[in-house]
């Protein structure tokens, strides 16, 4: 292989959040390349974020050449506190990374255990890494390892996923950026400065205290502002109804449109152990992303099926059923009075065919974990010091504790009578 040939593949991509991109390494550039991480052009990062903040349209492409130019920082970060991190593995983390969300379905997080049951993106992520290690002869073996947290330095693991990795730092300042929300803004070059390595563990250095808080603080208030914003929340369980109908639909042979690859999911009972075993299944998923939903959602506005046509509707109008959110438990009366109402108004013929109207759920989040691997604080003398207890300002048991909100979804148009006999 040339000079020349190699310095062809060390282009640079112009990214609104970071600036100036490198791709650091040719057989990076040929991963940016492949059309299964081509795909992640076309599926959006927030799933259905933008009908609550309309900039929120960014991909996942996007996303993953952001954590990888993270990586690229903290690499070189690393080496230059005479941390040793080989070529070979420098190559690996960066690949790790590159390829932690390739897994992701149409919608990222929205449609996952949806499209297929069972089934975590992370997995898919696996079984795409297994596929193109063999395409590559091997090459990606130890980026395997290290996403597997298989790899003896424990750290390069840490930094593809802990709770101060390189996809996070990512996503929080992007999410922020598109989203318009001002709150997720994060130091995450200064953040990066900071790091270090204490004992084969990701560590931070103590000057870099306040920048971890405001990270930690920017995290828990993104998650209740983008990320679990009870509108997109309604949305993206609309669209799993949606999906759910449909598959019901196929398995009682009732026709309706969709893109092939979508329907190969829709007709099929895929399990984790299909992606690696069934080539098929992956290749199937390569062609899967946002654009086939909203296609099937257009189509199946006019199927003749009355749900799939209401939800799919509902869905393209924005006209989205209404949400309620509360820490106490919903009245288990009122939400069986609700159900009656709807089987009622819409006709409908039983409890299965209402819960695709009226259904309750459960959301919760802690911006921070004290049973995951820690962010620990290196002082002087070698001391390390947990995140939770080194800062002067965040309390642990508001950082850790699991906010859990209840939720309850029905018809916009029962609004005034549920408020009446509430």
């Amino acid at each position: 292989m040339s000079r020349e040939y190699n310095l062809n593949k060390l282009k640079i991509i112009n990214d609104p959040v970071h600036g100036f991109v490198k791709v650091p390494f040719p057989i990076v550039y040929d991963l940016l390349q492949h059309r299964y991480f081509q795909r992640l052009r076309g599926i959006k990062q927030l799933g259905l974020t933008s009908l609550v903040y309309p900039g929120a349209m960014h991909n996942r492409f996007q996303h993953a050449v952001g954590a990888m130019h993270l990586m690229s920082s903290a690499v070189s970060v690393l080496q230059s506190k005479g941390i040793e991190i080989t070529k070979e593995e420098s190559i690996a983390v960066h690949i790790a990374i590159l390829l932690h969300d390739i897994g992701h379905g149409p919608f990222s997080h929205a449609l996952e255990y949806s499209v297929v049951e069972g089934v975590s993106h992370e997995d898919v992520s696996l079984a795409f890494m297994h596929s193109l290690n063999k395409e590559f002869d091997g090459a990606l073996s130890m980026a395997l390892d290290v996403f597997q947290d298989k790899y003896p330095k424990k750290f390069l693991h840490q930094l593809v996923s802990s709770q101060l990795d390189m996809d996070r730092l990512d996503y929080l300042k992007r999410d922020s950026f598109f989203s318009g929300v001002t709150e997720g803004v994060i130091g995450s070059d200064r953040i990066i400065k900071m790091l270090h390595v204490h004992d084969d563990q990701l560590v931070v250095e103590s000057k870099g205290i306040y920048s971890i808080e405001k990270f930690l603080i920017a995290r828990r208030l993104m998650y209740w502002q983008v990320y679990l914003h009870k509108t997109a929340l309604v949305a993206e369980k609309m669209l799993m109804k949606v999906l759910q109908r449909a598959r019901y639909l196929c398995s009682q042979d009732i026709e309706l449109y969709a893109p092939q690859q979508l329907l190969f999911f829709l007709k099929n009972a895929i399990i984790k152990e299909d992606f690696d075993h069934n080539d098929d299944v992956l290749e199937n998923f390569a062609f899967l992303d946002d654009g086939d939903i909203m296609s099937a959602i257009k189509s199946w506005i006019h199927h003749k099926d009355y749900i799939l046509s209401a939800l799919a509707r509902a869905l393209y109008d924005r006209d989205l059923l209404h949400i309620d959110l509360q820490k106490e438990n919903f009245d288990k009366n009122l939400v069986k009075q609700i159900r009656n109402k709807v089987k009622s108004v819409y006709n409908l013929q039983n409890t299965d065919e209402v819960s695709y109207f009226v259904y309750t759920d459960v959301i919760e989040n802690h911006a921070y974990s004290i049973t995951d691997e820690k962010i620990n604080i290196l002082y002087s003398g070698n001391e390390l010091r947990d995140i939770s207890k080194a800062s002067d300002i965040l309390n642990l048991s508001v950082l850790s504790k699991n906010v859990k909100k209840n939720v309850l979804c029905y018809p916009k148009s029962l609004r005034k009578w549920v408020s009446e006999i509430s």
